[in-house]
């Protein structure tokens, strides 16, 4: 007698579908809200079972804050491909990813605060992120320097100077804490990229 044959889901399938269950459950809800068991149950599972592909909640996290940061990542590596000057993609790359998290914050409030949770975790994922940042910065300012429109000598330095000067436009809390507060958010993002282009060497 022929048996039929079980199918087993593949895990990164499974995977997937967690993180595609989590990432609704997050932005409706929010991570506090959003219990593993309720994760589990949406996808008709036990709680166990979410386990073996996940250690634990804030692993899950991570891994929805991931899709979020590769998504900025790919917007960064997008604009440093363009043929634009050096000086122009550098300022286009900063303003869209400080648009991307002030987008994050105002309108998908509890993307932000997923976010906001992977960073003040330290989670591995971030430092990745902000890593991948960083050498793209480089690229571009190593561009600058053979074109002769920025005039430092280390690029590598030169770019993690520009991530921690621009920290304030970066960093999601710090995002927050100006729109709190009422400053000029644009007027400031413009004074910052002046500041740092000038940093690099480019005149007005």
């Amino acid at each position: 007698m022929n048996r039929p044959v079980r199918t087993r889901t593949d895990p990164d399938e499974m995977r997937a579908r967690i993180l595609a269950v989590a990432d609704e459950q997050f932005r409706r809800l929010g991570t506090h809200k959003t219990s593993v068991a309720d994760i589990a149950s949406e996808l008709g599972m036990s709680t166990a079972n979410v386990y073996r592909f996940f250690p634990s909640k804030g692993a899950i996290i991570e891994s929805v804050c991931g899709r979020v940061v590769n998504e900025v990542a790919g917007i960064a590596s997008a604009i440093a491909c363009t043929s634009a000057p050096a000086p122009e993609k550098l300022d286009q790359l900063l303003t869209a990813m400080h648009h991307h998290s002030k987008t994050t914050l105002v309108k998908e409030r509890r993307m932000h605060e997923v976010i906001v949770a992977a960073m003040q975790n330290n989670c591995a994922i971030i430092k990745a992120h902000t890593e991948r940042v960083v050498t793209i910065l480089e690229a571009i300012i190593r561009e600058g320097i053979q074109t002769r429109e920025f005039k430092v000598e280390d690029p590598v330095e030169a770019a993690r100077a520009v991530k921690t000067a621009f920290t304030p436009f970066f960093h999601p809390i710090l995002i927050e804490h100006r729109l709190r507060h009422g400053e000029d958010d644009e007027a400031g993002l413009r004074e910052q990229i002046r500041f740092i282009l000038k940093g690099l060497g480019k005149s007005d």
